[in-house]
């Protein structure tokens, strides 16, 4: 057969391999748009590419994924995390983990992933076509589909696996939407908070290992470290949450309040408690001195100064009202968020081909015998760490190899 990766991305490369692989008889041809090969495997990672994540418990691995929860559990059942470190450890790509669980190649280099999927598709034959746009398909009456290109090209194959990635744009998706699936509207995924009156403003880099960030008027929640930038506020707890919570808060136009809570193991009463204790077993202590529960020193004496503290202040001189305004900026602060910035070179986007339309153990179509689908280009998005990419493996490989049947 003559089969078709449309997308030279993670997934396109890892369908075209494997199908390339399961059947040498197949004819496969990778089509990029533009003039670049493997673009996010280059960037991610700050250039060492976040390969996957060492989560091998397939219950816990779909936690991570705001979409496709449900739906990845029969994908991963076929190709897993452990699948992932086999197939590139049985290509002599050794990986390593770190300790925030993430998994990298041995040589902290993204082109040694990249040489892996070359050789491997030039191993198998596989013919890669640069600045092949594609502007249309049209499901044939043998079957067949007949690829149309920006630039008046037309070629015929059997099979057709779709990894475009992910889109901002909505019309990205039209040619998708003309073979009758439904796309669900792509908002952006995995971003950081803007706050521009932010009274923590002139503490940039300062971060912090475990904080609870929820937003109001919703019952989403994130915990983890979080990072102070000159635009708002970062971090892994954040991006969770702007992925979970991706469509709501582009509803609200990125404006709406967050709260953080720097000591999430303590209730408010219990923070007001420790202060009053200061107050009567300390009183000659200056507050500004005092290292409380490991809050980073110039955090603390932030929190005191918008408490109405002054820099000289013993614990003697600070009223109870002082108190507790002081005891809500630990663990209820309000940060008023007002747009967004894109994560580094993370752009993931929420939205694209509607998982109900596909079968989620073959990636093949349910409305179009022989068309496939991988990658982002489905409204599948993991949070960073490297599960965008494990999305990326397992509908890639499990498209190429039930397109090669």
């Amino acid at each position: 057969m003559n089969i078709a990766v449309i997308g030279g991305g993670a997934a396109g490369f890892f369908a075209a391999i494997n199908c390339a692989a399961m059947d040498p008889g197949n004819a496969v041809f990778i089509f990029e748009k533009s003039n670049k090969l493997l673009a996010k495997v280059r960037v991610s990672g700050g250039g060492r590419c976040n390969v996957t994540h060492a989560c091998f418990d397939i219950a816990r691995l779909v936690e991570f994924y705001p979409r496709g929860k449900k739906e990845l559990r029969n994908a991963f059942a076929r190709f897993s995390t452990t699948d992932t470190v086999k197939w590139f450890e049985s290509r002599g790509v050794k990986l390593k983990t770190e300790a925030d669980g993430r998994m990298f190649p041995i040589t902290d280099n993204s082109e040694t992933i990249i040489h892996c999927l070359f050789s491997e598709a030039e191993k198998y034959q596989v013919k890669i076509k640069m600045n092949h746009a594609v502007q249309k398909i049209i499901k044939r009456v043998d079957d067949k589909f007949e690829l149309q290109f920006l630039q008046g090209e037309k070629l015929i194959f059997e099979r057709v696996i779709i990894t475009t990635g992910g889109s901002p744009n909505a019309n990205s998706y039209d040619w998708i939407s003309a073979l009758s699936h439904s796309i669900n509207p792509p908002v952006p995924s995995l971003f950081t908070f803007n706050i521009p009156a932010s009274p923590l403003k002139g503490l940039e880099g300062i971060s912090m290992p475990t904080v609870k960030i929820n937003l109001e008027g919703s019952k989403m929640e994130s915990l983890g470290p979080i990072l102070i930038t000159h635009w708002g506020i970062s971090g892994p707890a954040v991006l969770r949450l702007s992925a979970f919570a991706a469509r709501w808060l582009f509803d609200l136009n990125y404006s709406t309040t967050c709260y953080l809570n720097f000591i999430p193991e303590l209730k408010e009463d219990d923070i007001r408690r420790e202060l009053l204790s200061l107050k009567e077993n300390h009183p000659k202590k200056k507050m500004m001195g005092i290292n409380f529960h490991g809050l980073p020193t110039r955090l603390w004496q932030r929190f005191c100064f918008l408490s109405g503290i002054d820099l000289e202040d013993t614990c003697s001189d600070v009223n109870k009202f002082k108190l507790n305004k002081l005891s809500q900026f630990c663990c209820r602060m309000a940060l008023k968020i007002n747009g967004k910035t894109t994560f580094k070179e993370e752009f993931v986007t929420c939205g694209g081909v509607n998982l109900k339309e596909v079968n989620m153990q073959t990636m093949e179509s349910i409305k179009v015998k022989g068309l496939y689908f991988a990658g982002e280009v489905l409204d599948i998005d993991g949070i960073t760490g490297g599960f965008n990419f494990q999305s990326a493996w397992t509908t890639g490989f499990l498209a190429g190899v039930n397109a090669s049947k």
